[in-house]
């Protein structure tokens, strides 16, 4: 059984759109494959199947039941806000040991098990913790998403520096094409490459995804 982890550079990047890429690849070539977003804020309760959660459970093949929605998002919040921002709007909070156990669990249901993030990478869940430290409390390899805008330069890198820091494995960085950009997307990862090696960088343009399988391919079994 693998874990992935999904994170970004920012927020409104692509994690979903490479997630969605993912799972298709997955299930093509006979894996069983599990995908969770275990925090989702801006979530519509009126329209449970909308927006990212819905995305994923349809690709899962899943209804969205108040069950399934509980499996894959189970904390979830109305506000579009950081999720220490979007949780104290309903005097709640993201449990970080509870939250790191039910990944962990979620790792044992299928072959592969894609996790997503929420926002970037140090984007606060509560008053303590960021993405960053779920990333490297799960100890698993990750995808770091970023865009091809103008600035994605800096923040990759720092992105990258930061999950570094923490030993996190990066598997690869994914640039999805942003709809406005200074260059070429591969002109954006060939700079990237420069400095995120030996991690291998690729461009998923999003007229034609390109396949990412062979980004995660040797951490399968």
């Amino acid at each position: 059984m693998t874990t992935i982890f999904v994170t970004s550079s920012g927020t409104g990047i692509g994690k979903t759109f490479v997630m969605l890429q993912l799972i298709a690849e997955l299930k093509a070539s006979g894996r069983r494959v599990h995908a969770l977003k275990p925090v989702a804020s801006g979530f519509d309760a009126a329209r449970p199947g909308d927006g990212d959660t819905g995305a994923l459970l349809r690709a899962l093949e899943l209804e969205p039941t108040a069950a399934n929605l509980d499996a894959v998002s189970p904390w979830r919040f109305a506000a579009p806000l950081s999720p220490d921002m979007a949780a104290a709007r309903e005097r709640r909070t993201v449990p970080f040991d509870a939250l790191v156990a039910h990944c962990r669990a979620a790792g044992r249901r299928g072959d592969v098990t894609l996790i997503e993030g929420i926002g970037g990478v140090m984007v606060p869940l509560d008053a303590e913790h960021t993405v960053l430290d779920w990333v490297a409390a799960l100890e698993v390899p990750t995808l770091l998403v970023v865009g091809s805008y103008l600035g994605t330069l800096s923040h990759t890198l720092t992105a990258v520096a930061a999950l570094r820091a923490r030993g996190v494995t990066i598997a690869g960085v994914v640039v999805s094409e942003s709809e406005e950009q200074p260059v070429p997307a591969a002109e954006t990862a060939a700079t990237l490459a420069r400095f995120v090696a030996p991690g291998a960088v690729r461009v998923l343009p999003r007229a034609a995804p390109a396949p990412l399988l062979p980004l995660v391919a040797s951490y399968l079994e």
